[in-house]
């Protein structure tokens, strides 16, 4: 790397997703990744507090420009809200695609998926809120523990349903990942549906989709 170049948090964190594709193994210690690049260890410790602080932060750094992206789009101001997350879906997983050799690598090279859960705890802190803004309107019940239960579950429903489109998109082998732009359109639609007025045509539609891809999510 060039003296001039400017360390800043987004370049630190390109150069280490290019050191771990490249080396197909993380820096050994951060004064090895500081020095390899050529600037210092207390510049690296002015953006992260460690590698596993900085691989949380990469993962909420999609989220963010996704959002960035969204909120420059007058079109996407005018959405109802299935629309606005339908546009999330789509825009995340076109940017995880950008970058699909270090999320694979980085989400497939823990044996021991809670290990991969916390690599996301900063991504699921900006979902659940961006899905708290959207304002999701869930169908009310006569008895109010119920009323109660489904706003306190919304957002987590949300956040499984994510991890479950991101489980189907690291498996997906189809060009262009087509297959994982269908589940995305059926289990939003799905999920609206029910929560608007529990509808089974979607229900039925997504799980014959599932069906016919289940040796692709489950194997």
């Amino acid at each position: 790397m060039k003296k001039s170049d400017k360390i800043t948090r987004d370049k630190i964190i390109s150069l280490y997703m290019d050191y771990v594709l490249i080396h197909n193994t993380n820096p050994s210690s951060v004064y090895h990744f500081a020095s390899k690049n050529g600037f210092e260890e207390a510049t690296f410790y002015a953006y992260f507090a460690s590698f596993e602080a900085l691989e949380q932060d990469l993962f909420k750094n999609f989220f963010d420009h996704t959002y960035t992206v969204l909120q420059k789009s007058d079109e996407y101001q005018e959405f109802d809200s299935r629309n606005k997350l339908l546009s999330f879906y789509f825009t995340f997983f076109e940017i995880l695609t950008a970058n699909r050799s270090y999320v694979v690598y980085a989400l497939k090279s823990d044996k021991h998926r809670l290990k991969s859960l916390k690599k996301l705890s900063q991504l699921k802190i900006a979902f659940l809120e961006f899905i708290e803004h959207l304002d999701l309107e869930v169908k009310p019940m006569k008895q109010k523990a119920i009323n109660d239960f489904q706003k306190k579950t919304l957002k987590e429903t949300a956040w499984i349903q994510l991890l479950l489109t991101l489980e189907f998109w690291l498996k997906d082998t189809s060009v262009s990942f087509e297959k994982t732009d269908v589940f995305i359109e059926k289990s939003v639609n799905t999920s609206m549906n029910l929560l608007d007025a529990q509808t089974l045509n979607s229900l039925m539609d997504l799980g014959q989709f599932l069906f016919k891809e289940r040796t692709t999510i489950f194997s």
